[in-house]
């Protein structure tokens, strides 16, 4: 095997990933300029006490102003809980938990959370610049990102792994930063943002597409969902052309990199199109029914039209079976280049491997995730059998050892 391959094959051919770019792709940074043609969004700077509460361990709840379940008999070390609940004084096992609200040190945006709530109607989906806590659904009660207080807002944010990658990670596998570098691309000044998103009623998510852009061109796309759905390939000549435009029309000449990935939703009856999200042209945006190297190595579309002797196109159908008769009146025309939409076959054998919950790997336990269904009682409940186990087991571990 030549060392060229070798190499190919070893590490994917993407171009620099500079911090730059990826906070190009941040929300905050894009969103006033496409905002005409994105769902209702709100965005709240996020302050230095905030962030340091997301970062920190454990989850810590602020009072519920609706809440009157009294936790006081129940165990109160599970690491999750409402500042409101009173330790017992009758568990030895347990370290003294904090009894003060957090929101405290950041009251004017914890009441702005709370009216930028009411605002959008009393149910938004969160997120901050880059992420959305997909991955911590497992934990609200919804058993989705739907949150209709402040704090369903934040148990989703401090128990996602995304969320955790946006605030510590952001910038991982990035050029390494120059001192001639813009101090904005340091971790400690990024503008942090949350993102609360007025939820969209009757959401269809077999209506969702990511496409990608190589070179300001977009090259391919697919669907988001991955399921398969018989109506979707009948839908293929309304939505391409409607991407395709929508491309052309708004991000293909103003977005800030030549090299992007934006996800679309196109609801019924399919005459408009939303632009949900930007995302970073690097390994860590899923290329989902596509592979990265797949991706990369699609013919440049520039240069399609030196290949239509051959009869090559690059996504688009083929015309070199037509007949000889025709390429007279077919002389100085341009072939048109078409990106590849791929959607889910009902006979792929890929679709069978997508069975497999998504974010499996970020979830918890089956008996966890049941006693997140029953609020934070069910959690403490779960929590304080849990401690019992762990008690027996040490008890009888002692008692080997003697």
């Amino acid at each position: 095997m030549n060392e060229p391959y070798e190499r190919s094959i070893s590490r994917l051919p993407f171009p620099p990933v500079t911090r730059a770019h990826i906070l190009h792709c941040s929300y905050h940074s894009w969103h006033s300029k496409y905002r005409s043609i994105t769902p209702k969004a709100r965005l709240i700077p996020l302050t230095a006490p905030f962030l340091a509460y997301l970062r920190s361990d454990g989850i810590i709840l602020p009072p519920d102003d609706n809440s009157d379940i009294d936790f006081s008999s129940t165990d109160t070390d599970s690491g999750i809980f409402s500042s409101t609940s009173t330790p017992t004084t009758s568990d030895t096992y347990s370290d003294s938990e904090p009894d003060t609200d957090p929101s405290t040190l950041w009251p004017e945006l914890h009441q702005k959370i709370k009216s930028t709530i009411t605002e959008l109607g009393g149910n938004v989906i969160p997120k901050l610049n880059w992420s959305a806590p997909k991955d911590a659904t497992w934990i609200n009660a919804t058993n989705s990102m739907e949150c209709r207080t402040a704090n369903d807002v934040y148990l989703l944010l401090k128990s996602s792994d995304f969320v955790t990658h946006d605030l510590e990670q952001v910038f991982d596998d990035c050029t390494p930063i120059s001192p001639s570098s813009s101090p904005s691309t340091n971790e400690d000044t990024i503008p942090y943002h949350l993102i609360l998103r007025k939820t969209i009623p009757a959401l269809v998510p077999s209506l969702e597409f990511r496409c990608f852009v190589r070179s300001r061109t977009l090259v391919c796309m697919c669907q988001r969902d991955l399921n398969h759905y018989d109506f979707l390939p009948g839908l293929i000549p309304t939505l391409q052309p409607l991407i395709q435009k929508f491309f052309e029309e708004h991000l293909e000449k103003t977005f800030e990199d030549e090299n992007f990935v934006f996800d679309v939703y196109i609801p019924p009856p399919h005459q408009r199109v939303w632009l949900i999200d930007i995302n970073p042209w690097a390994p860590r945006t899923d290329p989902l029914l596509f592979s990265w190297m797949e991706i990369l190595e699609m013919d440049d579309p520039a240069l399609a039209s030196l290949l239509n002797t051959d009869g090559i196109t690059n996504g688009g159908p083929s015309h070199h079976d037509r007949d000889e008769d025709d390429d007279s009146d077919d002389e100085g025309e341009e072939e048109i280049f078409t990106p590849e939409f791929r959607l889910v076959k009902r006979d792929d054998p890929e679709a069978y491997a997508f069975n497999t919950p998504r974010y499996s790997a970020h979830k918890m336990p089956k008996d966890v995730v049941d006693a997140s269904g029953g609020g934070e009682g069910g959690l403490r409940e779960f929590m304080g059998r849990w401690r019992e186990v762990v008690r027996e087991q040490e008890r009888e571990d002692g008692g080997d050892e003697r």
